[in-house]
């Protein structure tokens, strides 16, 4: 879907405004697609957007002032809890409060909720795109063969062998911006977390906290104000047309 509706300029304001309507619900229709696609993703944060208003001078040529257009400021992240789900699977944690897990990506540590992780062949515990559990002090965690377990804490032993503790970290929700699905890095590289107080649950997943229903909901009310202002742009159209039809028949 095209993110460019109309062109502003030489609109009169009835047109513009709506033509504007069009772009921002556009591209509220493209996030909220992108969090249904996701409700089944394991640990996924819903995105929503802040809107603002744009002052143009020049999108409109008719009278004198600014024209007020509407846009899409920004998108922020939900990070509130998804529900926690049994699957008896070691490998897979869950957190309980707030906090993430943090990983060794390729160019630094990066942080999750998606607690399904799976052991490599070279007995890495590792995140589905094969980066590294961070224990604290940045070293990934490595298990032997069989069965580990990880305390509410987040220690991990194998047997009576303890291997650490799982590096979980707090930060303020406008700290961390997404990298990819259900990744996130920290806006800024300075940016330290603090050690969180969440608890890990074994053998669990967290589920994606999108909300099918109230997704399928915002989508039709998203997909009735695109069609009132389609609507609005044919009426502006009809009129700009039969004012310059009128001018046409007073000047022969």
């Amino acid at each position: 879907m095209a993110r460019r509706v109309l062109d502003h300029q030489h609109m009169d304001p009835i047109t513009a405004g709506a033509a504007g309507g069009l772009r921002v619900r556009m591209e509220a229709l493209d996030m909220l697609a992108n969090n249904i696609s996701n409700a089944a993703t394991a640990g996924y944060k819903k995105d929503g957007e802040f809107y603002s208003l744009f002052e143009d001078a020049e999108s409109v040529a008719w009278g004198s002032g600014t024209s007020a257009m509407p846009l899409v400021e920004k998108a922020w992240t939900d990070h509130a809890q998804g529900t926690l789900t049994e699957t008896g699977a070691k490998t897979d944690l869950a957190l309980s409060g707030r906090g993430v897990f943090a990983v060794n990506g390729p160019s630094g540590p990066l942080y999750t909720r998606n607690g399904n992780f799976r052991v490599d062949g070279a007995g890495k515990v590792v995140t589905q795109e094969g980066y590294g559990l961070r224990l604290a002090g940045g070293a990934s965690l490595q298990v032997g063969p069989g069965a580990f377990d990880v305390a509410p804490d987040g220690t991990v032993r194998q047997g009576e062998t303890v291997l650490g503790r799982l590096e979980i970290l707090n930060f303020e929700p406008d700290a961390l911006i997404k990298q990819g699905t259900s990744l996130f890095r920290t806006a800024d590289a300075n940016t330290a977390g603090t050690p969180a107080t969440a608890e890990v649950a074994q053998g669990k997943l967290e589920g994606s906290n999108v909300s099918t229903a109230e997704s399928a909901v915002r989508m039709v009310s998203l997909m009735r104000q695109f069609e009132a202002l389609q609507k609005a742009i044919a009426i502006g159209a009809d009129m700009n047309r039969k004012a310059v039809e009128e001018v046409a028949r007073v000047g022969s």
